[in-house]
């Protein structure tokens, strides 16, 4: 035989590390204890104890404990049996039944439970005494009860014996009564009688690997059942077994298989080698067949977001199939939270956990989704495995590329097929003769090994052929026949081979998505202790620019991907490999990314890149299928261990008691034990540590700051002072979240990105923030959800804010609160400082809002608002001031009755109030929104808007008002719209022409009567006819003070304010004639050039980065006021009448002339041919004459360098000025249109700006036709 024999005195006598398995351990029933109710269960005393749970216990272990993996013995015992001991009797079903687990230890190090649950007699005389009596009582309390409640006797049922206990039960049966009631129970269902019937228990075979070796240990505990059931005995004692799977069967190496012996044949584990996925043996085909392709790539998609993630099902072995193959689809990233695929009822308390978790529970028979109570729903997803039902969270963002993806996965399946759309397909099993000859099962194992030649090959073949025709050959019990072996092999081979391409498929859209990942990795420590010192305060990945290279369909996850705890430890793991040894997931996927990339000459636009299969699902497939058909190794056979005469004798049915002294440790004295070179015990220890850890052994301190995880020891332990214990953790957890997540929002709000821009928007994307602030609602939702016990709906912070709202329209006289159906005026006259500072008045509007948003859609619409208006803080701690409301909807052990971490998570939240938010207004577009429009007149001439007829176009980000008369006599207007967004502009005009219709305005002012957010509009210049420019209607360019309604409380924000329109101030500096002659060239050529940096540095940013382009162009340092500056430099003026000079009167006359000297055919003095710049000069300067709109001749010059701008002329149209005839006389020698060099330095960056789109708001350009 070709195959190499490995010995198993390294796994018997090294570290257990290195061994196929670490514990063998039966559970099952107690006689020494009894029987116990599992009080965990949460059945009640209705059930027929036939059909109650009770205790487990662990009855044997061994080994007694390894040095890595100590045994905890109540947990193993909770997840070998999680329902606790089952009875049957002779007219149920009892079936054996097969289902595993996963345990985590405190090193992050897993251990996997493979366990096989049957039915074994009850012979202990007890045991049965005690479930007669119990079968007894319940008959008497159940025939009470119904008394009890038939109508002649109502009055006792106020007392119904069903509360009572046991004691007080077996007290009042005396032994007269319990005779005459045996024969009545008789009847009953689940009602048991010793005389006429059999009790048996379950009982449960455990055995726990390092690795998921799935199919060979359930094959190995199912061969060890058989050899217990069958009538004849074994060939050896079961301790055989027991101790060669223990002791003397190592793991295989890595890329390699491993063949040992079960009590009834051969079986074949195998290991991936380094370049391959890591081990993964739980059927994906099962998970998808049980979901669909769709629901799974959902599930995917929760999983990678890290929601709440809750699986249910009747089948513990469904709950494990599903987690563990949703686990194995995220390599290479890693689930970094509550990891429980099954948890048991004692830990049903764990469902209150205020964090991401993955967990699992079984569904009671008939129970329905309706009636489980959970506290978290606003971010959870419920998985109906049974029913085939994903619920998702709302606002899912859909995975990239998901139907392309899909569509592979289902031709994946369908190759294999099976159905993309679910559904488990069933095999007809063809019935085939039982044969087991010895000579047949070595050709069966030579075949395995590939060590049959080519006759031999095809004599088995004919057998094979031959068993499948004739059948009904009895044989020895529990024997296979070959039929079946063979279709056992080929059905696990598929399993692996449609696993391994399913997962490729995944690893390969990672590897699209990610591919380029390290080039935005930030190595900004010098050295490991100083890079975790500073954690907190380092980004270690350039999230911003990732995604502006990623497609626009992809950011929206993406965006909330790069957040997650998983994707920041792969980010850590990548910066720390700089100094110690690399993850091996991460390593792996490195050296994948390396490989595609010598490979792939195609450089594509990764934001336009094309969706390409994955082109290793064969190459795998084969990979693992040459290791399956043919073992590398050859684990020593099981032997006689040194055991005394009369131990292990065979009992039909009954699993025999164990004889410790052998299995305790193992034994060195077999005459199989052979050489193993300390090399291989050291390479397979090494190795071993590596794929089952993650990281290597030294390496393990360095990776444990990632995540302080909560320890699953501890959360599987259930009494009193561990869950205490547990939620204390839990409440400590979300104070250290709201702080990281405060901390984060504050500094990408007012970090580097706003320094860099002077003017418009904070440099922070959208997108970015909308995904910072879904993470606040998420945090907040489960905070409020943590220790709830009264919920109505899916949000737990709604559910309180709506218990709240009830409480206050209590204690609330009429007068204060408004029907919601109330006319426009009274809504507006409660004012701005009321609504600012109204928690009830902010849920009155958002219940009120057309936009039929769920509980938790309208939780989510109520922290934007109070985010935007700086009053999040303020409104919870007011929502919490009710202390006897907390104290009904909480348990003791809730977040939100723990005072002092309650009062610093508003002092986190409080920080929030350092910037400004428009979250509200920019997330809920198509919502009605109440204004206040204040014009402001300057204080001494207040009294001429008495003479003014005045109107106003308020427009924004979204839209525009439409013109609002004001009344008469009256300064301000109250109007109800759609929501405008951002405030931009503001037109103000009046309808009077009449000299004395005239008014000086200092500002206008607009109130969100909502958001409580305030906009000023700075005027500072004339409204009226014969005065100023003789300006009828002006635009103003607004600017966003604090909702704090003070004008400078804007300093004090992170985001720099936007330039309103010009102030007075500044156009007297422009239009006085001392201000002319002060004007320094510098600094007038520095402005320009600035002006029009800005306008560049706005079209080279991210579309949703942009700030507002109308402020550039009009603004406050803006084009149109520098262009203005630099035309009045050195302009000459008529001293004699004082008055203000406007550009645009040298404009007009520029173009007059121009005109006049083609029509006179005058070229004397004209240095210029006619040509089409001129033209168009021309033809613009008298559109914007002939315009119906009074603007006044500021306004004109402000719509000629728009216009010019926009339309890549105003660089033209500067040196045609220059070279007008009458240039020279208006202005001096000094001025700057007379210098050559000025005025082309100017025009080349006038043309710079040709290359951009420059789109102008409506306001703007309104009236004239160009």
């Amino acid at each position: 035989m070709n195959a190499s024999r490995m010995n198993g005195t390294a796994a018997a006598t090294g570290s257990a590390s290195c061994r196929f398995a670490h514990y063998f351990v039966v559970c099952g029933v107690d006689t020494e204890t009894g029987l116990e109710p599992d009080d965990g269960a949460g059945e009640g005393f209705e059930q027929s104890p036939i059909r109650r749970s009770f205790k487990s216990k662990v009855l044997v272990h061994y080994p007694e404990s390894t040095d890595r993996n100590p045994f905890n013995k109540d947990a193993i015992n909770m997840l070998c049996m999680p329902r606790g001991l089952s009875f049957r009797t002779r007219a149920d079903r009892m079936d054996p039944q097969f289902h595993s687990f996963t345990m985590s230890f405190d090193d992050g190090t897993r251990s996997y439970g493979f366990v096989h649950t049957f039915y074994e007699e009850v012979t202990s005389a007890q045991i049965i005494t005690a479930m007669q009596t119990l079968c007894q009582m319940h008959h008497v309390e159940h025939h009470s009860a119904s008394s009890a409640s038939s109508p002649s006797s109502s009055s006792s049922s106020a007392s119904s014996p069903s509360t009572s206990s046991m004691d007080s039960l077996v007290s009042s049966l005396d032994e007269s009564d319990a005779d005459s009631l045996v024969s009545a129970c008789l009847g009953c269902a689940g009602s048991f009688d010793p005389a006429r019937d059999t009790l048996y228990v379950s009982k449960a075979l455990c055995l726990l690997t390092p690795l998921p070796f799935l199919q060979a240990a359930r094959e190995f505990l199912s061969q060890l059942h058989q050899a217990v059931t069958s009538h004849t005995a074994p060939p050896l004692p079961i301790e055989s077994y027991i101790h060669n799977i223990l002791y003397e069967v190592p793991l295989p190496p890595p890329g390699r298989s491993l063949r040992f012996h079960g009590v009834q044949g051969p079986i074949v584990c195998q290991r991936p080698g380094p370049g391959e996925l890591p081990l993964g043996e739980f059927p994906l085909g099962e998970a998808f067949s049980l979901l669909g392709v769709d629901n799974m790539v959902q599930l995917l998609t929760c999983t990678l977001l890290e929601t709440q993630v809750l699986l249910c099902s009747q089948d513990y072995q469904r709950l494990m199939t599903v987690a563990e193959g949703i686990s194995t689809l995220l390599f290479p990233f890693q689930w970094q939270h509550i990891y429980l695929p099954i948890v048991s009822a004692p830990l049903h308390h764990l469902l209150d956990a205020p964090v991401p978790f993955l967990m699992g529970i079984k569904r009671r028979d008939g129970a329905q989704r309706s009636s489980l109570h959970l506290p978290h729903e606003a971010n959870l997803c419920f998985v109906d495995i049974d029913n085939r039902c994903v619920e998702a969270p709302e606002d899912l963002p859909v995975f990239p590329d998901q139907t392309e993806l899909i569509q592979e996965l289902s031709e994946v399946l369908l190759r294999f097929g099976l159905p993309p759309q679910g559904g488990v397909v069933t095999t007809p099993a063809t019935a085939s003769p039982r044969l087991s000859s010895l000579v047949l099962e070595d050709l069966m194992e030579d075949r395995r090994n590939g060590n049959l030649g080519g006759e031999e090959l095809e004599v088995l073949e004919r057998l094979q052929a031959l068993a499948r025709r004739c059948g009904g050959e009895k044989t020895s019990d529990g024997g296979k026949t070959l039929g079946h072996v063979f279709e056992e092999e080929e059905e696990e081979l598929k399993a692996a081979k449609l696993n391994i391409q399913l997962r490729e498929v995944f690893a390969g859209r990672f590897a699209a998505m990610f591919g380029r990942y390290e080039e935005f990795v930030i190595h900004s420590a010098l050295d490991l202790d100083s890079w975790l010192s500073n954690r907190e305060g380092v980004f270690s990945f350039d999230k911003g620019s990732f995604l502006s290279v990623q497609p626009a369909t992809h950011l929206h996850f993406l965006s909330r991907f790069l957040e997650t705890s998983m994707f920041s430890s792969f980010v850590d793991g990548k910066v720390i490999s700089r100094w110690a040894d690399r993850d091996p997931l991460q390593q792996l996927f490195d050296s994948r990314l390396e490989r595609e990339r010598l490979y792939d000459t195609d450089e594509e636009d990764s934001r336009n890149c094309r969706y390409r299969k994955c082109t290793t699902v064969f190459e795998s497939a084969q990979v693992i299928e040459r290791r399956l058909l043919k073992a590398d190794h050859t684990a020593i056979h099981p032997h006689l261990l040194d055991m005394r005469i009369g131990q292990g004798r065979h009992q039909p049915g009954y699993f025999p008691k164990l004889q410790a002294d052998v299995l305790a440790q193992g034994q060195n004295t077999n005459k199989w034990s052979g050489r193993v070179t300390a090399t291989r015990r050291n390479d397979l220890k090494r190795s071993t540590v590596t794929e089952h850890s993650g990281v290597d052994n030294e390496q393990r301190p360095k990776h444990t700051f990632a995540k302080k995880n909560l320890r699953q020891a501890k959360l599987l332990d259930s009494s009193p002072q561990a869950v205490t214990q547990t939620h204390r953790e839990f409440v400590d957890g979300l104070l250290s979240e709201c702080r990281l997540k405060t901390k984060r929002m504050l500094m990408e709000r007012m970090g580097k990105e706003s320094v860099e821009l002077g003017q418009g928007e904070a440099n922070i994307t959208g997108l970015q923030e909308n995904t910072l602030i879904h993470g606040l609602c998420d945090l907040l939702e489960r905070t409020w959800g943590h220790g709830l016990q009264l919920k109505q709906g899916k949000s737990a912070l709604w559910s309180h804010l709506l218990h709240y709202q009830a409480s206050r329209v209590k204690t609330e006289t009429p007068a204060e609160s408004p029907g919601s159906n109330g006319s426009d005026q009274r809504k507006f006259e409660v004012g701005t400082p009321l609504l600012r500072g109204s928690l009830i008045q902010d849920m009155r509007f958002i219940q009120t809002m057309s936009e039929g948003l769920s509980e938790v859609g309208q939780a989510r619409a109520w922290i934007h608002l109070a985010l935007e208006k700086k009053m999040l803080s303020q409104n919870l701690k007011e929502l919490l001031t009710n202390q006897e409301l907390l104290r009904q909807l909480y348990k003791p052990h809730a977040f939100l009755l723990c005072e002092e971490e309650r009062e610093q998570f508003l002092f986190h939240l409080l920080s929030l109030n350092t910037v400004d938010y428009l979250c509200f207004t920019r997330v809920f577009t198509s919502i009605s929104i109440p204004y206040r429009v204040v014009i402001i007149p300057m204080k001494k001439l207040s009294i001429a808007m008495a003479t003014v007829d005045p109107w106003v176009c308020v427009s924004g980000e979204l839209g525009d008002s439409g013109v609002r008369q004001i009344l008469k006599n009256t300064q301000e207007i109250f109007f109800q719209c759609k929501n405008l967004g951002r405030l931009s502009t503001l037109q103000l005009g009046q309808e009077n022409s009449g000299l004395l219709a005239k008014c000086l305005i200092d500002c206008v002012m607009v109130y969100n009567e909502i958001t409580g957010h305030t906009y000023k509009f700075p005027c500072g210049r004339w409204l009226g006819k014969g005065v100023g420019d003789g300006s009828l209607e002006r635009v103003l360019i607004g600017q966003l003070v604090s909702p704090g309604g003070e004008e400078d409380a804007g300093r004090w924000t992170g985001t720099p304010p936007e330039p309103a329109s010009p102030s007075q101030s500044v156009r007297a500096v422009l239009g006085s004639l001392g201000g002319r002659s002060r004007m320094l060239s510098v600094e007038v050529q520095e402005d320009m050039r600035e002006a029009a940096n800005n306008l560049v540095k706005h079209f080279h940013k991210p579309e949703q980065e942009r700030g507002n382009l109308t402020v550039l162009l009009c603004g406050e340092g803006g084009l149109v006021l520098s262009l203005e500056k630099f035309l009045l430099h050195g302009l000459k003026s008529n001293r004699l009448f004082q008055r203000n000079v406007f550009v645009w009167d040298f404009v007009e006359k520029a173009v007059f002339s121009m005109e006049t000297a083609d029509q006179m055919g005058d070229l004397h003095g004209l240095t210029l041919t006619r040509g089409p710049p001129c033209d168009l000069l021309c033809h613009y300067v008298n559109a914007i004459n002939a315009s119906p709109r009074n603007i006044g001749k500021e306004g004109k010059f402000q719509l000629f360098v728009c216009f010019g701008i926009r339309d890549r002329l105003l660089s033209h149209w500067l040196p045609l000025l220059a070279d007008c005839t009458l240039t020279a006389g208006t202005y001096e020698d000094r001025a700057l249109l007379r210098d050559r060099a000025a005025v082309h330095s100017l025009s080349r960056i006038l043309h710079t700006l040709n290359e951009f789109t420059i789109t102008l708001e409506t306001a703007l350009v309104k009236g004239v036709d160009l």
